[in-house]
């Protein structure tokens, strides 16, 4: 069955924080599986598997420029059919006329769902004024902003700019601007919760919250993991307001459906958080790309 066919039986699902790029470290360490196919034609292979029509792929802060990470985005969105959108980044260490240039660029590409931020990665607050102009370009061009939260690939990352707390001032400032909370700033999840409920244009994804299925206790850890996320979603009564992601390539696509297939919630709340949040926030298509007719036989 086609996968247009197909989205037409179910609702949309959209997963909202991969990542695909050419500066991924160590993809064979990293990756949830040595032998990932980390290609366009790969992720597209393991997202029809899992019944996924759209994600957003994240650019690296880790590109050599902010030029080649956008047209590697937007390779990547051209080659998959339009079905892989890309969220581009914006580094504000490398100095304001960095910034002014990595906006311009922004501004100009129709491509783009999305701005990422990777406090924690990077010696930044989300509230430094230098991402002033970042907020002011997401208000006027209506793109949310995705900001990294909690725990980090790189063990030289500082925890001290990635907890969700220190996004609370910068949502005040910008309540026309629309956060997400990036991997539900594990492990600060009451945290993060207690941000996406006091401030209404604050939102939260689920993703990196698993570990590869091979590590130990991992089915323990994948109850707890559940567990943990429901307490964040009923604790707050805004179901509308958390998206489902899986953190691709560290995290089994499969996987992080499950985990929220499994919430003990209504079914119509679990069916948003597959796709229609994400698919309402960023503004993305209702139904998959015509794709070429099949044959009859």
């Amino acid at each position: 069955m086609s996968p247009s066919r197909r989205a037409a039986s179910r609702p949309i699902r959209v997963d909202a924080h991969v990542h695909l790029s050419a500066w991924w470290p160590e993809i064979r360490r990293t990756g949830y599986r040595p032998d990932l196919d980390y290609t366009v034609s790969g992720l597209l292979a393991e997202m029809e598997r899992s019944q996924i029509d759209f994600a957003l792929v994240i650019q690296l802060f880790q590109a050599a420029s902010e030029e080649q990470a956008l047209d590697e985005g937007r390779r990547t969105f051209e080659q998959s059919g339009g079905r892989l959108f890309p969220v581009a980044t914006v580094d504000p260490t490398r100095g304001e006329e960095a910034i002014a240039t990595s906006l311009e660029r922004i501004e100009r590409d129709r491509c783009l769902v999305g701005i990422k931020l990777f406090p924690g990665y990077r010696p930044f607050y989300p509230h430094d004024r230098r991402l002033e102009p970042v907020y002011e370009l997401a208000h006027r061009r209506g793109l949310p902003v995705l900001i990294h939260q909690g725990d980090t690939l790189d063990g030289l990352g500082l925890l001290k700019f990635a907890r969700p707390l220190e996004v609370d001032e910068v949502a005040g400032r910008f309540r026309d601007v629309r956060f997400v909370l990036c991997h539900l700033g594990n492990p600060w999840l009451d945290e993060a919760a207690e941000i996406v409920y006091k401030n209404p244009n604050v939102y939260a994804d689920t993703s990196g919250l698993l570990a590869p299925p091979s590590s130990p206790y991992f089915q323990r850890a994948a109850v707890q993991c559940r567990e943990r996320l429901e307490t964040a979603i009923i604790s707050t009564g805004l179901p509308g307001r958390f998206l489902h992601g899986s953190d691709w390539p560290l995290v089994e696509l499969r996987a992080a459906i499950e985990l929220v297939e499994g919430l003990d919630l209504e079914e119509p709340d679990r069916r948003a958080i597959l796709g229609g949040n994400a698919q309402q926030l960023f503004g993305l298509p209702l139904r998959l790309p015509s794709q070429p007719r099949e044959p009859t036989l």
